[in-house]
């Protein structure tokens, strides 16, 4: 390039080496311990909405780009990740046409329609599980136990609908019992099998083992920070403490570490300071909470990481450092330039 040429370019200036292919990359080997246990937990349902969702996704975004005359990123990977989300964020009974659905409302609607990667301001996959949501409760909100067909499983309320219709823990344990899926009804099992990941639930969203092992991954490559989902978690549980309900329980028995995870960090959608960081986490911990103890719905996951996207872009501003100032004029000063 010629001496006399000057190359300009947006923020951020500092370049790490790691392209959008490697990142994406990178989630999807973190979501894949949670991938394969769903299908062992589902069956061949659950395989199918994950190829289902993930083709869907691919395509959508291939075909609006080629219609709007955009180059066709396929190869970055990150089509991929959202289908695969869209998918792992589903009940394993959904209809394969409601999750290509919810894969193509993420991809074209949340995402491209804000100009692709990088530039949407909701975390693409939420806003397609939203959208599953307000449209078919019924089949979002339809379980089925564990290591059982689809076709011929009983269907059940997950951990938390059953304590939010009126159900107690010890409940929850003699279901899992009942079904096969522990030994003992006590508050310790209990809180083990769901640690463990043997209860219904959503494809992804049912060992939290396995989300740790993906996070601890994330973490050791320095995909994400930490302080977003310990910020969410964190006040999930002491606001769950605060308002009468049992925090440990909570924290295992829906899809908030899930959420916390691999949705609250997105980068797109969540701020990039750490103070931000902080408040985001907390407020989506809170709002999850909230919904959980006053809401229609037992779990407000989605909602609350949703809402505090909303606001991510204002957080931005929020400055932990100031990297310059002008000093304040001296009395003496003052009177001398009068």
């Amino acid at each position: 390039m010629p001496a006399n040429n000057l190359l300009l370019s947006s923020s951020p200036h500092v370049y790490t080496g790691v392209t959008p292919q490697k990142l994406m990359l990178s989630v999807i080997i973190a979501l894949t311990p949670v991938s394969v246990y769903g299908v062992v937990l589902y069956g061949l349902p659950a395989l199918l909405a994950i190829v289902v969702s993930i083709a869907t996704a691919v395509a959508s975004e291939a075909a609006f780009r080629a219609v709007t005359k955009q180059d066709v990123r396929i190869g970055d990977l990150s089509a991929v990740v959202t289908g695969l989300l869209v998918a792992l964020i589903s009940p394993p009974s959904i209809p394969l046409w409601m999750v290509a659905m919810g894969s193509f409302a993420a991809i074209v609607l949340a995402k491209e329609f804000f100009g692709g990667l990088g530039a949407n301001p909701f975390n693409p996959a939420l806003i397609g599980r939203a959208i599953l949501l307000m449209s078919f409760p019924a089949a979002m909100t339809t379980w089925h136990v564990p290591f059982q067909g689809i076709s011929d499983a009983t269907t059940g309320a997950t951990p938390l609908n059953i304590v939010k219709m009126g159900g107690t823990i010890a409940d929850v344990g003699q279901g899992f019992v009942a079904n096969g899926l522990a030994t003992a009804s006590d508050y310790g099992s209990t809180l083990w099998t769901l640690f463990v990941g043997n209860r219904g639930g959503c494809i992804g969203e049912s060992s939290i083992l396995l989300i740790l092992v993906g996070f601890v991954f994330l973490l050791a490559i320095r995909a994400i920070s930490f302080i977003t989902p310990v910020a969410m978690v964190g006040t999930a549980f002491v606001a769950s403490w605060a308002l009468g309900m049992d925090p440990v329980y909570g924290a295992l028995s829906g899809g908030i570490l899930f959420g916390a995870v691999f949705m609250a960090t997105d980068y797109s959608s969540s701020p990039v300071t750490p103070l931000g960081k902080a408040i985001f986490g907390a407020g989506a911990g809170l709002v999850t909470v909230i919904i959980r103890r006053f809401g229609g719905y037992p779990e407000g996951v989605t909602y609350g990481i949703l809402m505090m996207n909303a606001v991510a872009p204002f957080m931005d501003k929020l400055r932990v450092k100031k990297y310059g100032f002008v000093a304040p004029a001296k009395p003496a000063a003052k009177e001398a330039a009068k």
